[in-house]
């Protein structure tokens, strides 16, 4: 995944991608291209990582309240609502929205 972010930067310029604190984003193994920096979010702070937000939005749209008949069905639904919401890119912006964030970058404007 970072190879293809690495691509996407512009040539001369450097991403900064900020991460929660999960092993597999911290471990030693992980190849970091040379046109990124890895910014960790402190641990325990979901507030700081507006994807958080996402998970419950989909759970409560899209994946409660029903019965799965296999693992099968359990992965069609997951990415039948993950598919639907890439669709709504204005819906992800909404609600990766920070009011806090959003008052604090008013200030600093």
């Amino acid at each position: 995944h970072l190879a293809e972010i690495a691509f996407a930067v512009a040539p001369g310029a450097h991403a900064v991608v900020l991460m929660d604190q999960a092993g597999w984003h911290m471990t030693g193994k992980l190849k970091v291209p040379a046109n990124i920096s890895i910014v960790a979010l402190p641990a325990k702070c979901p507030e700081l990582n507006p994807v958080e937000n996402l998970w419950p939005f989909m759970r409560d749209s899209w994946l409660s309240n029903r019965i799965f008949t296999s693992h099968d069905n359990i992965l069609d639904h997951c990415c039948q609502a993950w598919n639907t919401l890439v669709d709504q890119p204005w819906r992800i912006m909404t609600i990766g929205r920070r009011k806090w964030a959003r008052r604090l970058a008013l200030l600093h404007k």
